[in-house]
C-alpha cells in the first residue's frame, strides 16, 4: 500500500519531482539506493551531548517536522536514511523510529547508522568506542529507538585505536549472523585505515567493508589523494558527508557580508565556534579564498544556463563522480528537501562542466609523487568498479 502511495503522489501533477531519481548498488553490494541519501543529523535537539553547538542551532527540527521531511523524501523517490546514535543524544533514531512505526513500511526503507563516539560526556570510559562491548550496546539501544529489529547499513563512526581491529571486525560478522545488521562500513577514517580493515577483512575470512562515509564536496576532496583509491580498487561504495558545506555550496551568501547566525547554518556556527573549533565553521574556513569565489562563479553560470539551483549543481557534481553509491543531503525544511532531490536525475554536467568545477578548487596533493605514476594508468590493474548509474568524470 505504501509503495502505491508514493507511486501515486509522485505521479500527481501538484508534487515538484525530480524528473527521475537514479538509484545506485550500495558499494559491492546487491542493494539499491537513491543516489541522494536523507541525513538526519538536523533531527532533534539538545545541549547536554557530544558536539553541542550542532543541536542548539535554531535550525534543528523537531518530531513533527522531521516526520513531514522523511514523507516528502519518499514521495520524490528517495529511500536511503542516515542517522547516528550520537545525532541529538539519540533522538534523530527515536523521530526515524516513531515516523517508521506509523507509516508501518519498513521494508521500503535502507536505513544506516553508526556507532563509535560517547552518548554523554560522563560515560568516556566504556561508553565509546569500537570494542565487541560497546558495539552490541550501541546497536541493541539503537534498534530500540528505531523501533526495528536490524538496520541494513550498521557503519564505525571513526577509527578506534584504543580496540584491536580484529575485535571490531569480528563483532560486525557476528551481528551480522545474528541479523542484527545487513551489512557494514567506516566513517571519516584515512586511506590507510581503511585498507587495513579491508585486508585484516580479507585476513581473517571475513565479510568486507562495504561503504565509506566522507566528508566530500567541491571544497574538501582530501580524499580523493588516497582513501578514494582504496575505495575504487576494493569495491567500496562512497557516501559524501556535508557535499554543500554547511551551505557554502549554495550561492546563497556574498562576498564581505557575514551569514545571519538565525538564518543559516554557516552563521550560526561562526558566531558559536570556540577558540580551537574553527573547524566547524565552513564561512571562516573559505571567506577569504579567491579559489571559492571563483568556483562559486562558475557554478552560478552553470546553474543559470542549466535553468538550476547552484546547490543542484554542487550535488549533481558528486553524483556524478564514480566512486560515489549515495550522496548524503541534509535539510532544515521540506522546501530546502525538495530543491536538493532536484540534484538527482533527468540532467547531467558535460565533462567540460566537470572539469571546469573540479579545476576551480583541486585537492591538496603531494603534487610531486602524484607526477612519478603519470603515463602508468592501467584499466586492467583495479581489481574492481563500482557498478552504478552515475556518470564518471
Amino acid at each position: 500500500m505504501y509503495k502505491k502511495y508514493c507511486k501515486d503522489l509522485r505521479q500527481s501533477t501538484a508534487m515538484a519531482a525530480p524528473a527521475e531519481v537514479e538509484y545506485n548498488f550500495l558499494g559491492n553490494t546487491g542493494v539499491k539506493v537513491s543516489n541522494l541519501g536523507l541525513g538526519t543529523m538536523t533531527f532533534g535537539s539538545c545541549t547536554d551531548g557530544l558536539f553541542p553547538a550542532f543541536y542548539t542551532n535554531p535550525k534543528q527540527l523537531d518530531e513533527g517536522t522531521s516526520h513531514k521531511v522523511m514523507d516528502r523524501y519518499f514521495e520524490l523517490g528517495g529511500n536511503f536514511i542516515d542517522t547516528a546514535n550520537i545525532y541529538a543524544n539519540g533522538q534523530s533514531e527515536s523521530f526515524i523510529g516513531s515516523w517508521m512505526k506509523k507509516k508501518q513500511n519498513r521494508e521500503d526503507v535502507v536505513l544506516a547508522t553508526k556507532c563509535r563516539w560517547p552518548m554523554y560526556m560522563n560515560k568516556l570510559q566504556n561508553g565509546q568506542g569500537l570494542s565487541r562491548r560497546h558495539i552490541v550496546q550501541s546497536l541493541e539501544d539503537s534498534l530500540a529507538r528505531l523501533q526495528t529489529d536490524y538496520v541494513d547499513l550498521y557503519q564505525g563512526h571513526g577509527w578506534d585505536s584504543g580496540t584491536p581491529l580484529e575485535e571490531t571486525l569480528t563483532t560486525f560478522e557476528d551481528l551480522v549472523r545474528a541479523g542484527k545488521i545487513r551489512y557494514y562500513g567506516f566513517s571519516n577514517v584515512c586511506g590507510w585505515q581503511l585498507q587495513k580493515i579491508v585486508d585484516t577483512a580479507k585476513h581473517l575470512n571475513l565479510r568486507p567493508c562495504v561503504t565509506l562515509q566522507q566528508e566530500y564536496s567541491l571544497l574538501c576532496r582530501d580524499s580523493e589523494w588516497d582513501a578514494y583509491e582504496v575505495c575504487r580498487n576494493e569495491g567500496v561504495g562512497v557516501l559524501p558527508w556535508s557535499p554543500l558545506k554547511s551551505g557554502m555550496l549554495t550561492g546563497k551568501f556574498k562576498r564581505g557580508e557575514t551569514p545571519d547566525s538565525k538564518s543559516s547554518r554557516a552563521g550560526y556556527m561562526s558566531k558559536n565556534a570556540t577558540q580551537g573549533q574553527i573547524q566547524w565553521s565552513p564561512w571562516d574556513q573559505v571567506k577569504e579564498r579567491e579559489d571559492y569565489w571563483k568556483l562559486i562563479a562558475i557554478m552560478e553560470r552553470i546553474a543559470k544556463a542549466k535553468g538550476r539551483s547552484v546547490a543542484q549543481v554542487a550535488l549533481r557534481w558528486l553524483t556524478q563522480r564514480d566512486v560515489v553509491s549515495a550522496v548524503i543531503i541534509g535539510c532544515t525544511s521540506v522546501k530546502q528537501l525538495e530543491d536538493n532531490m532536484g540534484a538527482s536525475g533527468g540532467w547531467e554536467l558535460s565533462p567540460e562542466e566537470m572539469k571546469e568545477m573540479s579545476d576551480a578548487c583541486p585537492p591538496k596533493t603531494p603534487s610531486f609523487i602524484n607526477a612519478l605514476g603519470a603515463g602508468r594508468e592501467n584499466k586492467h590493474a583495479s581489481m574492481k568498479k563500482l557498478y552504478n548509474t552515475g556518470t564518471s568524470a
